[in-house]
C-alpha cells in the first residue's frame, strides 16, 4: 500500500508538528549538497531560489529561452489566500473545505489544509517582492470572487496575475544566480532521470541549441514540469508545455495518480478552424461581473449563427441565463467543471451560438449599468442618462479588465464593450500528475514533484485561482522544509559522479532515441499525429466519456503510436536547433499518457469533478460519484505499454469532512 506519510494528530495541527519534528540539515552541510530543479515557472523558480536561499547548490533547467517564458506567465485571475481581508466569513477552514469540495472530495486532506494554512504567507512573500497587487481606494489590497466560493479570497493584478507572480519569483531566482548559488542552463531540456542504487541521482539534459547531450549529478532532483493539457493538442497551455519530463520520472518508477482528472475551463475562446494550433483563455474572474446565457429559443440560436439576429437585439425575456437558473445558489460562480458541462448541455441541445453551435455568451450589459450606476451616485449626478451611466460603468470593466478586454477584441474582431463574448469550455489545467507523499516525494526516493506536475491537492477539479496558490505554497514554503529530512543522510555523501554506468546508460539510450527520430523514413510531420491524438482524447476522455468510447480509444491510440514510430518525418539534424526534434519526442511521450489517461479513466466507474463518466450521473445530469468503491486515488506503475500499466490505490479518509455529494443550487 502507498504510504502518504500523512502525520498524526489533529488536522489543524498536522503541518506544524511535521515542521517541529523533521530532520534538518546545517547551513554549513547544505553547502555540501546539490540539487537539480526541471522548470522554472512559478512552482520551479520559487522552489530554486528558496532552496539556494538555504545554502544549497542548485542547478535549474528550463526549455525556454528564459525562466520568465514558463506557462506560469499566462495565468490571468489570481490567486487565492485565506486572509479573509473582506471580513465575509473566509477562514483557512473554508480555504480548505472548498478546496476538498471543489475537488468533488478526490483529494487527501492534510495536503490541502495545509495549503490553505500557507496560502497567507504567500501573499506577504509576494508584497514584500514588490508584485502590485491590485488594491483597495484605501490601499488595501483588493479580492475578487472566483467560482465554488462564497467569499472572495482572490488577490489580483488585474488580468496579468501569474506575470507578475512569476516576475517576483524570478527576481528571487535572479538573486541566486547573481550569488553563484543557482546555475541556470536556459534552453535545455531534461531527457531522462538517473537513478543509483535505486536514488534518483541526476538528469540527462539535451542543449536545445547546440544538440549536445549533457550529464547532470546531484543528491536530490525535483521536478517543477507542469501540465500535461496538451495531450488534447488544442488547450490554453502553451504550445510547448509537455509532459515529458514527468513521463520519463514515471517510466523510471514514479507512480502517476489520477491522470484522467483533467480540467475543462468554461470561458475561452471558442475554437476557429482546423489548423488552430492553441487556444486561449479568458479569465475565470470575468464571471465575477459577467452573466453567461444563450437564446431561450432555438429559433433565435438559429438566427444568431446564421448572422441574421443580434445578440443585443434578442429581448430580456427571451435569454436563458442557465447557470443562473440552475445554480441559484452560486448562479454563475459554479466550479468550473460544473460550468462547463452546463455550456456544453446547452450547445448539445442546439443553443449555441456561433457558427459551429458550441459557444456561448458572456455578457457585461447589466455590469456596466450596475457600476455606472454606482459611480453616478459617487460623483453626485442626478438623474444620468442611460447612455452617461454606461460610459461610467464601461469605465469601471476596463479599470478591472480592461487588458482581458482588448485580447478579446484583437483575437474575435468583436467588441466585447458592444456586444457579448462567445465562449466555449477548453482544456487548462491536468489536476493528476506524479503521485507525491507528504513530503512530496515522488515513489522514487530522492525524486521531488512540485506544482501542477504531481497530483497532490486538487482532487478531480481544481478551483479558479488555486494553481498560483498552490506552485507558490510548493516552492517557498513546503519543499524547502521537506526536502531536507530526506537530504540529511547525504551530508557525507560527496559529490555524485556523473560518469558511472547509470548515468552513461542513460545518456547512451537517450542518444538512440533521438538518432531512431532523425533517421526515420517517414513521411508524416509531428503536428499530425498529435492534432489526431488530440481529436481522439477531446472526443473520448473530454468532457464527457463512456465505457465504449474510452475502450475504442484505447485501441485507436495504440494504433496512432505504432504508426507514428513508422511514419513520422523528422526533418533536419541531430546536432544542432532542431525544434521539430524536441516535438516529436514530446509527442511520443504524449500518445503513451493519452493512452494510460483512457486506461485510467475507463478503470474509474464513477463520475467526479471533471471525470464525467455518461453511465453515472443524477437525474438532473449532474456527476454521480461512488464513494463506496472509488474513494481513492488511482497511482499507476510503469510495466512496459500504458494499457499494462498496474494500479495502486491510495485510501483517502475524510475525518474532518463530511463525505456527500456536492451541491451549488
Amino acid at each position: 500500500m502507498l504510504d502518504s506519510k500523512t502525520p498524526q494528530g489533529p488536522l489543524a495541527d498536522m503541518w506544524t508538528h511535521h515542521k517541529n519534528n523533521i530532520r534538518l540539515v546545517n547551513p554549513a552541510n547544505k553547502r555540501l549538497i546539490d540539487v537539480i530543479v526541471v522548470g522554472t515557472g512559478l512552482a520551479g523558480s520559487s522552489a530554486a531560489a528558496s532552496l539556494a536561499e538555504m545554502g544549497y547548490n542548485v542547478k535549474a533547467f528550463c526549455f525556454q529561452d528564459s525562466p520568465r517564458r514558463a506557462h506560469s506567465i499566462a495565468a490571468q485571475g489570481g490567486i487565492n489566500a485565506a486572509k479573509n481581508y473582506q471580513n465575509d466569513g473566509d477562514s483557512v477552514y473554508r480555504l480548505f473545505y472548498d478546496t476538498v469540495k471543489g475537488g468533488d472530495y478526490r483529494s487527501r486532506e492534510s495536503n490541502v489544509h495545509r495549503l490553505a494554512e500557507v496560502s497567507t504567507s504567500i501573499i506577504d512573500q509576494c508584497v514584500a517582492q514588490g508584485v502590485p497587487f491590485a488594491r483597495e481606494y484605501g490601499g488595501l489590497l483588493d479580492n475578487r470572487s472566483f467560482g465554488g466560493v462564497q467569499v472572495s479570497r482572490t488577490f489580483y493584478a488585474k488580468g496579468q496575475t501569474g506575470q507578475q507572480l512569476l516576475l517576483g519569483a524570478y527576481s528571487a531566482l535572479s538573486r541566486q544566480i547573481s550569488k553563484g548559488k543557482v546555475k541556470m542552463y536556459n534552453r535545455h531540456e531534461m531527457m531522462d532521470v538517473v537513478l543509483v542504487d535505486g536514488k534518483a541521482r541526476g538528469i540527462v539534459a539535451r542543449n536545445l541549441v547546440t544538440g549536445e547531450i549533457e550529464r547532470h549529478s546531484a543528491h536530490a532532483v525535483v521536478l517543477a514540469s507542469g501540465g500535461y493539457g496538451n495531450v488534447f493538442f488544442l488547450s490554453t497551455n502553451a504550445m510547448g508545455s509537455n509532459v515529458s519530463a514527468a513521463w520519463k520520472a514515471h517510466r523510471k518508477g514514479a507512480f502517476m495518480a489520477n491522470p484522467c482528472f483533467t480540467q475543462i475551463h468554461p470561458t475561452c475562446i471558442p475554437v476557429s478552424g482546423h489548423y488552430q494550433s492553441k487556444l486561449t483563455l479568458m479569465s475565470e474572474s470575468l464571471r465575477n461581473d459577467g452573466r453567461i446565457w444563450v437564446p431561450a429559443k432555438k429559433e433565435d440560436a438559429e438566427a444568431v449563427r446564421k448572422g441574421t439576429l443580434k445578440p443585443t437585439d434578442i429581448a430580456e425575456a427571451d435569454r436563458d441565463y442557465y447557470l443562473e437558473r440552475r445554480y441559484p445558489a452560486f448562479g454563475n460562480l459554479v466550479p468550473r467543471d460544473v460550468a462547463s458541462r452546463a455550456a456544453k448541455e446547452r450547445c448539445d441541445a442546439g443553443f449555441g451560438v456561433n457558427e459551429t453551435g458550441e459557444a456561448v455568451f458572456l455578457d457585461y450589459a447589466s455590469a456596466f449599468v450596475r457600476y455606472g450606476k454606482t459611480e453616478a451616485n459617487v460623483l453626485g449626478l442626478d438623474n444620468p442618462s442611460e447612455a452617461k451611466i454606461k460610459e461610467l460603468g464601461k469605465a469601471v470593466v476596463k479599470a478591472k479588465y480592461g487588458n482581458l478586454f482588448d485580447m478579446y477584441r484583437q483575437i474575435t474582431d468583436d467588441n466585447p464593450y458592444e456586444t457579448p463574448m462567445k465562449i466555449y469550455p477548453a482544456v487548462h489545467y491536468t489536476m493528476g500528475g506524479l503521485w507525491v507523499d507528504y513530503n512530496l516525494m515522488t515513489t522514487v526516493p530522492g525524486l521531488y514533484a512540485a506544482g501542477e506536475a504531481n497530483f497532490s491537492d486538487h482532487g478531480a477539479n481544481r478551483l479558479g485561482a488555486s494553481a498560483l496558490m498552490q506552485g507558490l505554497a510548493d516552492g517557498y514554503f513546503v519543499l524547502p522544509y521537506t526536502i531536507g529530512d530526506y537530504l540529511a543522510d547525504d551530508i557525507r555523501t560527496g559529490p555524485i559522479a556523473n560518469d558511472t554506468p547509470e548515468f552513461l546508460e542513460a545518456e547512451k539510450e537517450v542518444k538512440a532515441r533521438l538518432e531512431s527520430f532523425i533517421n526515420n523514413n517517414g513521411d508524416t510531420p509531428v503536428d499530425d499525429f498529435h492534432r489526431r491524438l488530440g481529436r481522439i482524447m477531446w472526443d473520448n476522455c473530454g468532457m464527457a466519456r463512456n465505457k465504449e468510447d474510452l475502450t475504442q480509444a484505447i485501441a485507436n491510440i495504440s494504433a496512432l503510436r505504432e504508426e507514428f514510430y513508422a511514419k513520422v518525418c523528422v526533418p533536419g539534424k541531430l546536432n544542432g536547433y532542431n525544434p521539430e526534434l524536441d516535438k516529436a519526442g514530446r509527442v511520443a511521450d504524449l500518445l503513451e499518457l493519452g493512452e494510460l489517461m483512457c486506461k485510467d479513466a475507463l478503470e474509474r466507474e464513477e463520475s467526479c469533478g471533471g471525470h464525467f463518466r455518461e453511465e453515472h450521473q443524477t437525474e438532473e445530469g449532474e456527476a454521480l460519484r461512488r464513494d463506496d468503491e472509488f474513494t481513492f486515488v488511482s497511482a499507476w506503475a510503469h510495466k512496459g505499454e500504458p494499457k499494462d500499466a498496474e494500479l495502486h490505490k491510495e485510501p483517502l479518509v475524510y475525518e474532518n469532512i463530511e463525505l456527500k455529494q456536492r451541491s451549488y443550487k
